[in-house]
């Protein structure tokens, strides 16, 4: 229980930088990481040093679960060349540069132990990129491939991780047998996370209660990694896949669980990156504390292999994913590419990895080095993290990638509510031709269906200074309006003791959902 108030620190510290990061307009990883170095050089602050096994069980199942369900499984389909060749093929070129790197400038470090240093370090953590990338509006195609490339990185480094430890620790791995560690945790992963999403997909419908649904989804990362890893796969594969398959069938869920889910997700997804990025930052204190060699030769080592790890990611980028399409006679965007090559920040991953590293080999020998590796991890993540973090926006601004899709998808909405509307009519004509509701309510529906389908083409038209208030706008403000008032005659009614607090949050409900379909984007 002696830990229990530096948690609740942790907790709420971490979510009132968050909040002021937002209020500010800032990018909240970023001041959280600058936040949690600055809180670790204090004297007395609590050792926040990683756990791995919390972030790897309780924490990135759920992130990436939350990343995999709202991703677009269409839109990774339609990339998955992309993807691949960033998510596993330049994370196993960046493991061969940066181990290459590590042993050349580490004295007394072996090949292997630096290979696991490069499998720490080659993932890229693309959280605070997406994030940056959502503000600015980058294109959805690119968002499409750094959130893809992020879901299945860490399993290609992971795996990597786990055979270059088993070769430093002296298990006898050769390059065949760390091939099949390979083909077993993707196709292990994949083919357990397909299962276990395809028969939550089956249970779901049968519970017929929103709240189970919703706690039943909870489970689902949890759940999915441990099998995974209890069956020597990739867990993250398991959770990613599971995420996807899930999120496709969204859909079919009902109104009530949908709205839940969203809810749940963005408060977990808000918590857990919050006490990432802080958990980082605090790192500080307990890994230099660790260092007994001179900082000096470390220092000048974590340099040259911030360095390798940019480096190879724009070579990268360019030499298999640009020159190639030139090659062929295409003429990709250099400044989609450039953008891609520059988002390769590093996160909790890495230093949760760098903290799993055996403390001794098969021998019985300390693993070599193993507190250098640990304090290289944390200087190349902070250094990616905040070179990257602190100028991809500006790069991104320079270059003008923006999006350009508001006009394009307000029209696709647009023409998609129009069929809609006229689908509904067509089958409330049905309906009412069998039996005619009482009084208006036909009527009502149908105009109800009429202005969903207008509410889209006036986002077509001007814009609302040229235009002035349109018809919905009108509508929703006056509507929301009439909204407020209620609310305040139930809230009197309660305080008059008229009414129980049971029949005022029912009726509240009602309201908030009322007021939530108007507001929406």
């Amino acid at each position: 229980m002696h830990d229990l108030p530096a948690l609740m620190a942790l907790l709420a510290g971490a979510l009132a930088v968050t909040a002021l990061s937002r209020r500010l307009g800032v990018s909240a990883p970023l001041v959280l990481v600058v936040v949690g170095l600055a809180v670790s050089a204090i004297p007395g602050v609590p050792d926040y040093a990683i756990n791995p096994d919390v972030i790897l069980l309780l924490i990135l199942p759920p992130l990436l679960y939350s990343a995999a369900l709202h991703s677009s499984t269409v839109g990774i389909k339609a990339n998955l060349r992309p993807i691949g060749l960033l998510a596993i093929g330049l994370v196993l070129f960046s493991t061969a540069i940066a181990g290459l790197v590590a042993w050349w400038l580490v004295p007394g470090l072996p090949l292997s132990a630096a290979l696991v240093l490069g499998a720490v370090i080659a993932p890229p953590d693309a959280v605070a990129a997406t994030s940056i990338g959502r503000r600015v509006g980058l294109p959805r195609r690119l968002m499409t491939v750094l959130s893809g490339e992020s879901l299945v990185n860490d399993a290609t480094a992971l795996t990597a991780y786990r055979v270059a430890v088993a070769a430093a620790i002296g298990t006898g791995t050769s390059l065949l047998s760390g091939l099949g560690m390979f083909l077993l945790a993707a196709v292990g992963g994949t083919l357990i996370g397909l299962v276990i999403a395809w028969v939550v997909n089956r249970v779901k419908p049968l519970l017929r209660d929103d709240m189970l649904d919703s706690a039943v989804g909870l489970i689902v990362p949890f759940f999915a990694y441990f099998v995974a890893e209890e069956a020597h796969t990739s867990g993250v594969l398991a959770v990613v896949v599971a995420g996807l398959y899930l999120g496709h069938q969204a859909p079919a869920r009902s109104a009530a669980t949908r709205v839940q889910d969203k809810a749940v997700w963005g408060a977990v997804d808000t918590l857990l990156e919050a006490v990432v990025f802080a958990l980082i930052g605090l790192q500080l204190s307990s890994v230099v504390a660790g260092v007994s060699t001179g900082f000096g030769p470390l220092l000048l080592a974590g340099c040259a292999l911030t360095v390798a790890v940019v480096l190879a990611r724009v070579v990268w980028v360019f030499g298999v994913m640009y020159l190639p399409e030139r090659l062929r006679g295409k003429r990709p965007d250099w400044r989609y590419k450039l953008v891609v090559s520059w988002a390769g920040m590093r996160g909790v991953v890495s230093l949760a990895a760098a903290s799993a590293i055996p403390t001794v080999t098969l021998s019985g020998q300390p693993f070599p080095h193993r507190d250098e590796v640990l304090f290289l991890t944390l200087f190349v993540t902070l250094t990616t993290l905040l070179l990257h973090g602190t100028t991809l926006r500006r790069l991104i601004e320079r270059l003008g990638v923006t999006g350009g899709e508001d006009y394009t998808d307000a029209l696709a909405e647009a023409e998609a509510r129009h069929n809609a509307a006229r689908a509904s009519q067509e089958r409330l004509d049905d309906l009412t031709a069998e039996a005619e509701p009482p009084g208006d309510v036909a009527d009502q529906l149908r105009r109800a269906a009429q202005q969903r389908a207008n509410r889209a083409w006036e986002r077509l038209g001007r814009s609302d200074e040229e235009l002035g208030e349109s018809p919905t706008a009108a509508y929703r403000r006056l509507r929301s309006e009439m909204l407020a008032a209620e609310r305040a005659v139930f809230v009197q009614f309660r305080d008059a003791r008229r009414i129980d607090d049971e029949v005022l949050r029912r009726v509240m409900h009602q309201l908030d959902l009322e007021e939530l379909s108007l507001t929406r984007d």
